[in-house]
Order: C-alpha cells, then structure tokens, then sequence
C-alpha cells in the first residue's frame, strides 16, 4: 500500500514513485487516485462506410463526441455489445478512446499522395487499424499484421467484418502474421507505419490486476530495449519522407518520450507532434503517442501494387486475408439479401438453423442493411453458413442493439 494523496492505494511503490518523478505532484496524485477508484469510460469508434453519426444520435442524443475523432462517442456504460448484430457486421469498434488520438495525426498524411501504402505492424485486436483504414485516401492499401498466431486469428476476424460490404473504392487491407525482421522485402517503400509497440501496460492498471502484480522498474527497462530493437527491424520500410506513427499504452518517459526521441537522435526521425494520455487529467486510459516523420530525399514512388493480394504475395507474407470477402461467392454471386429480425439474427450469429422464407441456392444474410454472412435456401429455412470460429457462444442474451430493437419481427 502507498499513501498518495489522502488516499491509500495498491499500486507498485516504485511506479508511483516514478510517476511523481516524471509529472508535478498534482499530476502524479491525481493520477494514481484515478488508476485505483474511477471505472474506465467505455467509447466506440463508428465505420463511417456503414453508419452515420446522424443515425446513431437519432437513437441516443445524450451521447457524448470524443473531441479528437470523428465519428466516436463516449457510452454512459457498458452494454451488452456481444449481442449487438451492428457490431458482428462491422458497423462499429468498441475502442478506448486515447487510442484514436491517432485521428488528430491526419494532417501529416496531406500531401503524400493519392494512394498510400500503410503498415500496422503489431495490430491485433485491430483498433487501430480499423482507424488508419477509415483515414486511409482511396486506393490506398493497409498491411494489418500481427506476429502472435491466436491474436493475429482475432484481428483476422474483426478485419474481415469492419471490410466486408464496403465499395470497391474503400481503402484496401489485407492481414499477414510475420515478425518485424520478415518486412525487408518492403524497404523504402511504406509511407506510414503504425507501431503500437509491446510495452509494460501501465494503462492496463485499471482493468487487469495482474498488470500492476508483474510491473516493476526491470520490466519498464526491457519493454524499452525491446522496443528499440523492433523499431530498428522495420524503420527501414519508410519511405523518405514517410510518417512513423509511435504508441505505447504506458505512463513512464522511458518508453515514451525517451524512445520518442532516441528514434530522432540514433534513426534519424524528425518529431512533429506528441501526447501523453493521463487517467485523472484526460478522459481516457493510459496512452503515448507520436508522430514522426523520416528524412524526405526527394519525390518518391511506392513500388509495391494497390489491388488485391497478387502484388503481395510475391513478398511472402503470411497471408491470413487477402482483402475478399470472407465468403467466397459461388459462380453467380450470393444472390439475394434476406433481412433478419433482431432475434433471427442472433440465431444466425449463434450458428443456429434459420425457419426464413428464401429462394433456393446462395443468399446473403443482413441485418438493418449490413452485411452478416452468407447462407443458402432450401425453401421454408436456410442452412446457416456462419464461420463456426466466429459464432456467438452463450446461449444467455442480454439484447443491445445500437440501433434499438423495436424491429416489427424482432
């Protein structure tokens, strides 16, 4: 137990001591008084490519806008979302709010081009690549990767389902599970890269007691090296004059400003901006950011393909989507869009066999619009055609829907 402030708290002795090292006793108190008695806030991110702000207000007027990124919203609490079909069909993102800070980093990406190619190098669950490919031109192409095989299956997942049903003339992504070393086939040619490093998870302190039991200074000083020495293994993908996009979820300098800064000094960046997320003083969780920009030579050409994933695989990435739909349509396409109810939806996310009136052979199963998968007529049902690695698993409901539930048929 340490005594901050008036109030008795079990944090790390030595991170809170570090904290008031790095911020004025004010920041530091207010701070760690935040990490051990206030609820983290529950915010979402919409796809702007599915749904309007315009509709959701319509439904929840109270909502409150998270002030550094479009279309995202502060919910008074946290709902049921697991039984939200909006959320299963890529509609929106449930994701902490610091994070999309990184929407306020747009205006370096003016004047890079039309078509932009973009890596996010450790992007699992996908927050922050749902993010970059809303902000991406047309045309451009996102390489979402993930190292960690389960976490890469995950953020293949919320990938696919944030794509599917977006025009042809959304930005392009496609998801690989290599390590940074793996990426020297694309040197010179990325113009942003996004690297949410591994990091102590300082920001965690709130949500996971397990990351306050295995914190300790040693822990901070390893997360640091290993951070430099991934940012070493892929700095060479820029392109002269290409934009790094720096995060960690912490709240110490050493793997923050001062890694920051080494990039500048030892790599050869140039900073343009930079902000620290504080519990107690900012809306939101742990969270570090910076934007760095590599030394311009000159006009500069990507030289790798925007469409699809043949101009990929000659690099030989791991490719677990390849930026089609999850589905692949039969000859003829999937025919027609059979709306569901609120609870034939569930039914269908569950897995569960359909009792719908539909045309025999291939149709598409939607919900308020949205795209959820693919299934196939056999007359007075459908036979449910939903990834089983995806299904909803608990047959218990607490019904949510964004969009409200008072369907006719629901």
């Amino acid at each position: 137990m340490y005594l901050c402030g008036e109030m008795q708290i079990e944090l790390p002795q030595d991170f809170v001591r570090l904290m008031h090292e790095h911020y004025d006793a004010e920041t530091a108190d207010a701070l760690c008084n935040a990490l051990d008695t206030t609820e983290p806030e529950v915010s979402i991110r919409l796809n702007p490519r599915k749904l309007s702000a315009e509709e959701v207000l319509a439904h929840h007027p109270e909502l409150e806008p998270v002030p550094w990124c479009p279309n995202a919203f502060y919910l008074p609490d946290r709902p049921a979302f697991t039984f939200d079909p909006l959320l299963h069909a890529g509609a929106y993102y449930v994701q902490e709010a610091s994070s999309m800070y990184i929407a306020s980093l747009t205006p370096p990406l003016e004047g890079m081009g039309e078509a932009l190619l973009a890596l996010d190098l450790c992007a699992a669950p996908g927050g922050k690549s749902t993010l970059l490919q809303s902000l991406l031109p047309e045309g451009s192409l996102l390489i979402s990767n993930e190292p960690i095989a389960k976490r890469a299956q995950i953020l293949s997942e919320n990938m696919q389902k944030w794509m599917t049903g977006q025009p042809e003339e959304a930005p392009q992504v496609i998801v690989t599970q290599n390590y940074p070393a793996e990426f020297g086939m694309l040197t010179g040619q990325v113009d942003i890269l996004l690297t949410d490093v591994p990091c102590s998870g300082e920001g965690m302190f709130r949500k996971d007691e397990v990351a306050r039991q295995e914190w300790s200074l040693e822990n901070v000083r390893m997360c640091q090296q290993r951070q430099r020495d991934i940012l070493q293994d892929i700095w060479h993908v820029l392109k002269p004059g290409g934009l790094l996009i720096y995060s960690t979820c912490t709240f110490n300098r050493f793997e923050d400003e001062d890694n920051a800064r080494w990039i500048c000094s030892e790599l050869g960046g140039e900073l343009l901006m930079e902000r620290h997320f504080l519990p107690g003083r900012d809306r939101g969780e742990g969270f570090y950011v910076a934007a760095i920009r590599t030394p311009s030579l000159g006009e500069e050409t990507s030289l790798i393909p925007f469409k699809g994933k043949k101009g990929i695989n000659k690099y030989g990435l791991r490719i677990l989507y390849d930026g089609e739909e999850y589905f692949s349509p039969p000859k003829g396409g999937w025919g027609v869009c059979i709306s569901l109810s609120y609870n034939e939806a569930l039914q269908y996310l569950r897995r569960e066999a359909l009792r719908v009136e539909a045309p025999r052979g291939p149709v598409t199963l939607c919900y308020r619009g949205l795209v959820l998968g693919p299934g196939k007529g056999v007359g007075n049902r459908i036979n449910n055609l939903y990834p089983e690695a995806w299904r909803i698993r608990t047959t218990y409901t607490t019904p949510f829907s964004l969009l409200g539930i008072d369907e006719p048929n629901s």
